[in-house]
């Protein structure tokens, strides 16, 4: 097999020049390049194509998880974090390995040598591993202050406060904001779950709609009412939307 090309994201030098050096006592793997934020790493993943990355979570821009949602076909992924515990056991249900900073040369032989048998024994081993992340992080608590979504290799960040409202398309959502519409590969469950309670309100199984952005509610029909947002969008409440929407309002 051709050498395992390999890059390294973290946004701080000496963490990247530890991985650099703990990466020249082992055979047969190439250091195609190094980012020091998502933007970077996005790019370099696309033009490329590396069979493992070493990702930092905590970076300016965007994060790590942030980039991880954006990658279409992603390579073996190790992170090298120093993230605290409540991730750490989101990383343990699944194949992806993680290095918890500060880490031993030794933990790192451990993890590389898993990577490479994963990459020459199974070709098909990382997206299922990578899939089961991001199920997994989806799972984890917190409210979202920003989405992040891309167009090609074009990664837009979008604060909530700026989101109109967000519409089901199959397994993806489509989100209305300030900065345009952008389609996420994400569920509508998921964005009721974290993004924040007291600003935004499921009005029916297709729309999530903004608190801030609305004008008026008016009667459609016999049990239907019509949401009118300050964007121009008339969007239906079913029953239980209404009902959530008259006990918040």
């Amino acid at each position: 097999m051709d050498k395992i090309k390999v890059l390294i994201i973290d946004d701080e030098p000496p963490a990247r020049e530890l991985v650099r050096h703990y990466l020249t006592s082992f055979h047969g793997i190439e250091i195609a390049a190094e980012c020091e934020n998502g933007f970077e790493a996005l790019r370099a993943i696309n033009e490329m194509k590396p069979d493992l990355i070493f990702l930092d979570i905590q970076m300016p821009k965007i994060t790590g998880f942030e980039l991880l949602e954006l990658l279409q076909e992603p390579p073996q992924i190790i992170f090298t974090t120093a993230y605290d515990e409540f991730a750490i056991r989101a990383f343990e249900k699944n194949a992806v390995d993680y290095l918890l900073k500060p880490f031993s040369a030794a933990r790192f032989q451990q993890a590389v040598e898993k990577a490479r048998l994963r990459i020459t024994g199974n070709q098909q081993a990382a997206t299922p591993a990578v899939s089961n992340l991001k199920n997994q992080l989806e799972a984890v608590d917190g409210e979202l202050d920003r989405v992040v979504a891309r167009i090609g290799s074009r990664i837009v960040v979008i604060p909530v406060d700026s989101i109109h409202y967000i519409e089901s398309q199959d397994d993806y959502v489509m989100i209305y904001s300030a900065q345009g519409n952008h389609l996420k590969e994400k569920t509508m469950k998921y964005f009721e779950a974290h993004l924040p309670k007291s600003s935004f309100i499921r009005i029916h199984r297709s729309h999530i709609v903004n608190i801030s952005q609305i004008v008026s509610v008016d009667l459609y029909g016999k049990d239907t009412h019509m949401v009118i947002l300050k964007c121009g969008a008339k969007l239906k409440a079913s029953a239980e939307g209404y009902k959530r929407l008259r006990e918040l309002l």
